[in-house]
């Protein structure tokens, strides 16, 4: 009988991959590759525009007890933190405790579920002050998920450095790219999504 392996991928619109074209944005490319390593998944793409992390804690568990029943290899893929970071009248949508809050409640819920999870940090945009503050938000989150052992892969300075990524994010909407910067993510993400598969 073949493995029932099963991953929900919750976050933001850069999770749902807003901007790309083919309309398969890093979360797609991977399940793909799962499927070319031979690793076949049901993924469920769970990323939502403009959330926030509360956003995602409000409705992570309601949607994803239904999609990753008793008896099924169940996995969480965590990432967001771009719009937390988003300023509205001088403050921050959600504070970098709340944030880091958070991160911990959803890590814990999907522990008590037997669900391992795999953090993505939050990319850069094309916005210096907004992508400091994502940069303080993701050496926090760098931390919490080393205290849960949770696996945390840190794209967000890499991206900051590749040109393919910010440019298709400058010639988008400023925050998203298209598919060659969807391309530039996944790959980022690959490495430590294939290892994290492999368990």
């Amino acid at each position: 009988m073949s493995r029932d392996l099963r991953v929900c991928f919750v976050g933001d619109s850069l999770v749902a991959g807003v901007g790309d074209p083919r309309c398969l944005g890093w979360v797609g490319r991977l399940a793909a590759q799962a499927y070319t390593d031979g690793i076949p998944i049901v993924g469920y793409n769970l990323g939502v525009r403009r959330q926030t992390s509360t956003d995602v804690r409000a409705r992570f568990l309601a949607e994803c007890v239904q999609r990753l029943p008793a008896g099924t290899d169940a996995r969480i893929v965590l990432s967001f933190g771009v719009n937390d970071t988003m300023q509205l009248d001088g403050q921050c949508r959600v504070t970098s405790d709340q944030s880091v809050a958070n991160l911990g409640a959803l890590v814990r819920l999907a522990a008590e579920h037997g669900w391992p999870v795999l953090m993505v940090a939050p990319p850069p945009i094309d916005d210096v002050e907004h992508n400091a503050r994502t940069a303080a938000l993701d050496e926090r989150f760098a931390e919490i998920c080393a205290a849960e052992g949770i696996p945390y892969v840190r794209i967000h300075h890499q991206l900051r450095e590749n040109p393919v990524w910010m440019r298709e994010v400058r010639e988008g909407d400023g925050a998203h790219p298209g598919a060659a910067g969807y391309d530039e993510l996944a790959a980022a993400v690959a490495p430590q999504w294939r290892e994290w598969l492999s368990r």
